[in-house]
């Protein structure tokens, strides 16, 4: 059941001030976010401010939830759920749930902007009362959100987040109350955000504030009223008349930008993030690293997604690994969704990065990981189109797709769902893809596409077992035909080339070879030089798959 707000008395800083402040926060964003995807002409006109912020305040607010016994075991973890927590377990949760949640680039900065809040908050510092402390907490969230960005912009979400903060410490002088701080906070915010179209030339020419900014005016004004009981006389955006853009702007590969966005948490030290900021900074613009004590949110803009990878790759840990293509919906004018998307899910980065530069929104796995309704749902709202076209990848995640496209089309969104069944009918459905033909049309050809295609996967026994192919022991390689059993070998090459033969003995015109991270590349040609000897009118294509995926995958069309 949700949290139903109760605003706080006027000096009240406690847990439950926290948690109305988040429901308050997600219910404006909620109201708020058409109208703000509608301004979103910086730093790319993707027209996915608003649901990027809403997003992020969401899981800072489920995670809110658990440490509150209403959701589960919090990221802070509370032992007793039949005790409320302490005002630094919840903002210390809020801020976490945020970072591990965060989407886009307004959506990273808010999750630092909570985290510079919950470095004070979170501490039970003495000596301040509670007008103080929140002062210190905005500044410090200001502070935080600008040392998080590789680049800072003025006229940005910063600035304005800059702009409560010194409001809100000017009020130290006459406020007595935190609520006090509060609404200078917000007031300094709303004029900040005003002033944002003659500070940065991109708003100025579409003629809209910034759409960050004004997310972040709703969340001040979100805690305001969880402090004072008293209502925000304005909606963030239609209350105060901001026009929509006059004219389009350009879309990145017009303005010569990056054609991609990575974002990914990573485990990895604080010396080794510093290397990494260095290295994404040569790679792309937008560059925003947020988080510290060992995990991270990434986010960057890029031409080259799998570098974007690798680097998180050298730095730590990457995980929930997300590249989105701009695509075509910005040349089709802000705000307004493309015709129609793909989305597919992949068991490694290098799969990832491939479809992606075929075009699709990825969802990346990793082994034993399915994918969930919640990570597709959301990968098609990021695919921002009309029409959409799932590739779940395996059997495993048709139920998950399934939700998600029932979903997606109670928001309106035509979804169809193909069946593959292994990431290699999935290219070769993406090979196919007619993004302007008719959806019926496309869907189809994909289908076929994918159907047509035999799939193998080589892996090695975990432990002894009986197989359709006999008994297998540890160790033993593997090789799963069309999701069977079908030869247990010794050694990777040879058991490669005893499925390739029993998969072209029915014939085949390509031979699609997926090679995983440890796998050398004297396989691919051994394996290229086996089907030649035997098939001379067969093709052979090798991708790498990158971390997570499996040994070897083997497609034949």
């Amino acid at each position: 059941m949700p949290h139903e707000p109760q605003p706080q008395p006027a000096d009240e800083l406690d847990a439950e001030a926290v948690r109305t402040w988040s429901s308050l926060a997600l219910a404006a964003l909620g109201r708020a976010r058409e109208d703000i995807d509608a301004i979103n002409v910086y730093p790319v006109a993707d027209a996915d401010t608003g649901t990027n912020l809403y997003l992020t305040a969401e899981s800072g607010d489920r995670a809110l939830d658990a440490v509150f016994g209403t959701g589960g075991t919090g990221p802070v973890g509370v032992s007793d759920t039949t005790a409320p927590p302490s005002l630094p377990e919840a903002v210390r949760a809020y801020a976490h749930g945020a970072l591990i949640g965060a989407r886009g680039n307004s959506g990273t900065i808010l999750a630092q902007l909570l985290r510079g809040v919950a470095d004070v908050l979170g501490t039970e510092p003495e000596g301040r009362g509670p007008a103080g402390l929140l002062a210190q907490a905005l500044t410090r969230a200001a502070e935080e959100a600008y040392r998080a960005v590789a680049h800072p912009v003025e006229g940005t979400m910063l600035t304005v987040a800059t702009a409560a903060a010194r409001a809100g410490e000017a009020a130290l002088t006459t406020a007595g109350t935190a609520a006090e701080v509060a609404r200078a906070a917000y007031d300094g915010a709303r004029a900040a955000l005003a002033q944002t179209p003659g500070q940065l030339a991109a708003l100025g020419r579409a003629g809209v504030v910034d759409a960050g900014g004004c997310g972040l005016v709703a969340v001040l004004g979100a805690l305001w009223q969880a402090l004072s009981g008293q209502e925000p006389g304005q909606e963030p955006v239609r209350g105060w008349a901001v026009p929509v853009p006059r004219t389009p702007e350009p879309c990145a590969e017009e303005q010569g930008g990056p054609a991609y966005e990575v974002i990914y948490l990573l485990e990895a030290t604080e010396a080794a993030v510093t290397a990494l900021r260095a290295r994404l900074d040569g790679l792309g613009d937008s560059l925003v690293v947020v988080g510290g004590d060992g995990l991270w949110n990434v986010h960057v803009h890029v031409d080259d997604p799998g570098a974007a990878v690798e680097a998180g790759v050298v730095a730590g840990r990457p995980y929930r690994i997300r590249i989105t293509h701009f695509g075509d919906e910005r040349r089709r004018g802000r705000g307004e969704r493309a015709q129609r998307a793909v989305v597919a899910v992949v068991p490694g980065e290098g799969l990832a990065g491939l479809c992606a530069e075929a075009g699709a929104t990825t969802v990346l796995t990793r082994p034993g990981e399915d994918p969930t309704a919640a990570g597709l749902a959301d990968a098609i709202r990021r695919a921002h189109a009309r029409e959409v076209v799932l590739l779940p990848g395996g059997a495993d995640g048709r139920a998950a797709a399934g939700a998600a496209a029932e979903q997606a089309r109670a928001d309106g969104v035509r979804v169809a769902v193909i069946p593959t069944r292994s990431a290699v009918q999935a290219l070769a459905a993406l090979a196919v893809h007619d993004p302007e033909g008719s959806f019926d049309e496309d869907v189809v050809a994909m289908t076929a596409a994918a159907g047509a295609t035999r799939y193998a996967e080589l892996a090695v026994a975990e432990r002894q077992s009986f197989t359709s192919a006999g008994i297998c022991q540890a160790g033993d390689v593997l090789g799963l035909i069309d999701g069977d059993v079908a030869v247990i070998g010794a050694a990777l090459p040879e058991t490669a080339e005893a499925v390739l033969e029993r998969m072209l003995g029915s014939g085949g015109e390509l031979v699609t070879l997926v090679l995983g991270p440890e796998v050398p590349d004297a396989l691919a040609e051994r394996l290229e030089a086996y089907v030649q000897h035997g098939h001379l009118a067969v093709d052979t294509v090798t991708y790498r798959g990158g971390r997570y995926s499996p040994p070897l995958l083997i497609g034949v069309e």
